[in-house]
Formats: C-alpha cells, sequence, structure tokens
C-alpha cells in the first residue's frame, strides 16, 4: 500500500459525506493507493470499497480487545456445529493423526504440515469474541499458531496479496489480505479453552480472525493458498460470503 497523507484521507471523509458523488471520488482515492477490495463491483461496490479503505487507513496495526479469564463466556456457546462432512468423520474417527494443512500458491517452500507440526511453531493465546452479524457473539481463549509463522516457513513471493484459506467443505472458504494475515493475532487455532480445539466450534483447526466478524474465521482449515488476485477464486469476489449478500471485508 503507498502512503497517504493526512490531508488526503480528510478529503476522502468530506467527499464520502458528500454522497453518491464522494463515494465516487472515494473510490477513486482508494483504487490509486491499491486499496480495492475483491467484492468491489455491483451497486453496493463503493460503499464496500469506502468501508474497506477507510479501515486499513486507520487501523492497519490496531488490536483487537483481549479480555481477561473471568470474562470468558459460561457454556453452552452459540453456534456449534455438528461434522460437515463424512470425509471429516473419517478424520475424526482416527483422532486427526492424518489431518494435513497445505500451503501453496505464491510461495517459495510448498508445505503440507500435520496438527503436531502446527504445535512445534511457536504458539500464542488471546482471549477474544466472536461476533456473529447475526447478532449473537461470546468470548472465549483461542490457542493456536500465528499464522505469520507458517506463511514465513513457506516463504512468500513479494507479489502476494491475500491468504485465501479452505475448509473440509469445498463450498466454504474465506480469504484476507496481508493486513490480517500478518496480524499477531490472527492464529490457525487448535485449542480453546485450555484444551483441544472442539469439533463444534471447528476442531481440529479452525482460522480465527478476531478483527473481524465471525465468518471470517472459518472452520475445519485443511488448506491456505497465498495469490496476488481472487479473480480465479470461485465468482472473484473473495470468498463465498460476497456470492450469499455478505461483505468480503468483515471488519469489527
Amino acid at each position: 500500500m503507498k502512503s497517504i497523507s493526512r490531508r488526503k484521507l480528510i478529503t476522502a471523509g468530506i467527499a464520502a459525506a458528500a454522497g453518491a458523488s464522494g463515494l465516487a471520488v472515494a473510490d477513486r482515492l482508494a483504487r490509486r493507493y491499491g486499496l480495492i477490495p475483491p467484492d468491489c463491483g455491483g451497486i453496493y461496490g463503493p460503499g464496500e470499497t469506502l468501508t474497506y479503505a477507510a479501515q486499513r487507513l486507520i487501523t492497519t496495526r490496531s488490536l483487537a480487545r483481549e479480555f481477561p479469564r473471568s470474562m470468558i463466556s459460561k457454556v453452552p456457546f452459540a453456534n456449534a456445529t455438528p461434522p460437515p462432512t463424512d470425509a471429516f468423520k473419517r478424520f475424526q474417527a482416527g483422532g486427526f493423526s492424518d489431518w494435513r494443512l497445505a500451503i501453496d500458491g505464491m510461495v517459495a517452500r510448498p508445505l503440507s504440515l500435520s496438527l503436531a507440526d502446527l504445535r512445534n511453531l511457536p504458539v500464542r493465546n488471546q482471549i477474544t469474541e466472536v461476533a456473529c452479524e447475526e447478532g449473537w457473539s461470546y468470548v472465549a481463549e483461542w490457542i493456536g499458531t500465528p499464522l505469520v509463522e507458517v506463511l514465513n516457513a513457506v516463504g512468500l513471493l513479494p507479489q502476494v496479496r491475500y491468504i485465501a484459506y479452505f475448509s473440509t467443505d469445498p463450498d466454504w472458504w474465506e480469504s484476507i489480505d496481508m493486513a490480517d494475515a500478518l496480524h499477531p493475532q490472527t492464529l490457525l487455532t487448535w485449542g480453546m479453552n485450555d484444551g483441544d480445539l472442539p469439533v463444534s466450534f471447528g476442531g481440529p483447526l479452525r482460522m480465527r480472525v478476531p478483527r473481524q466478524l465471525g465468518y471470517k474465521s472459518l472452520k475445519y482449515v485443511v488448506r491456505l493458498t497465498a495469490t496476488d488476485s481472487m479473480k480465479g477464486f470461485g465468482k472473484g469476489l473473495g470468498s463465498a460470503e460476497p456470492e450469499s449478500g455478505y461483505a468480503w471485508y468483515a471488519g469489527i
């Protein structure tokens, strides 16, 4: 991302306040500085662009709120899900000993990591909130491997702009930009509340992106792909969610 002066940021804010014509001005400014989300097209595109660009300019290095242990939510938590597929159930029956995380795309050293491999990398724990656009939320402790550690291990090529990540369900996938991919709070999570990550909450491996709404924290992750464009994935909107009416960027 190119640097942008405070004066230009203020100008963009004033333009946005001006209505539709302001959105067009803000869109042009975002394009100039490379702040265009994959779902920038369509009637809502200018608004998605303005939201993403403003968030990135203001909050690139900000941290999601972390809570004391006393504020961990009591069970039951919201949004528990059953095992997603028969193939997943076979992994589960084997204690996930054969589970692998593939990392490919624009990397110097593609890898396939077991859960044990991930646990041998640096570990971080955090107590953060999962917040859903539909209104529910809960606070939990998440334990896992910072995504940046995995990306350092494979060696990203300089042109990488996004990390796409995929569940065992081929229709369930997401992506994030490099600001979130390299952020210290973005985890490949394999533990929750001092134990293994339960299957109902994404175990054995879940992406945890605490600076965005819950649907970005994809469950049952099996593959990461580094890329410079989302055009070759799905409908080119950056994830499966915009295909159902949600925004690609879901910052909170």
